[in-house]
């Protein structure tokens, strides 16, 4: 049964998103302040939560910092943001913070539990592992293992960011829309977002490259999207 961590300081939200995720067979704790999630999450059962459920206006740390500090605890818990607005600045911001995935309150029962299906369906294992490993200029991608090097360095990826990187270089050369890539790594053949996959390329050249604006793994194919391997 999945366990997932609530964040949102909205009484009558709260209630009615925990409710909804109970009647869907996932164990869940809530947290109305960021500090509360923070807490809960070093606490002794922070271990067993595998998905965190965000809202972005908090009463103590906003939802950026939240997910800042959630990702400097961990890489692999995937985190959906919430936000009132649907504010495109705060979407990016959210998303350039570490969030996986965002949804804009009000949202229905069945677009929250299918963001959540999908976003913990990423953190399983990728079929594409079982393909042969990647060593390209000093990056070193185990596919079996699960693990990304850098000249011998071990790279923290959260399960998007690995998921993404994974298929791309899976097939070298070829043009992914960014299209493909929404239904392939995160699985929305619905109310895709393009910002979902440029955000996760830029931090994933934020870790993999030496000069991020001068990619040389991941680079942009103007007018259609992102290739992997050299030019």
């Amino acid at each position: 049964m999945p366990h997932v961590l609530l964040i949102e300081d909205d009484a009558s939200v709260r209630d009615g998103m925990e409710l909804v995720l109970r009647r869907h067979g996932y164990d869940v704790d809530v947290a109305a302040t960021g500090e509360e999630a923070l807490a809960l999450l070093d606490g002794p059962g922070g271990g067993r939560i595998e998905l965190a459920v965000l809202d972005l206006m908090l009463p103590d740390l906003d939802g950026f910092e939240v997910c800042r500090r959630i990702r400097a605890r961990t890489a692999v818990l995937p985190v959906i943001m919430l936000t009132a607005r649907g504010d495109d600045q705060d979407i990016v911001a959210g998303l350039e913070a570490g969030a996986d995935d965002y949804v804009v309150k009000p949202v229905t029962a069945p677009v929250l539990e299918a963001r959540i299906r999908a976003a913990l369906r990423r953190a399983e294992p990728s079929g594409a592992a079982q393909q042969a490993g990647t060593d390209l200029a000093g990056l070193a991608i185990d596919r079996a293992g699960l693990t990304v090097t850098k000249h011998g360095v071990r790279l923290a990826l959260p399960p998007t960011e690995l998921r993404l990187l994974l298929e791309l270089s899976a097939s070298p050369c070829r043009v992914f829309s960014r299209e493909q890539l929404l239904e392939s790594v995160w699985d929305h053949t619905f109310l895709g977002d393009s910002r979902l996959v440029d955000a996760a390329v830029g931090r994933l050249r934020a870790k993999l490259e030496d000069v991020p604006a001068k990619p040389r793994y991941i680079q942009t194919v103007r007018g259609f999207g992102y290739r992997f391997g050299p030019l």
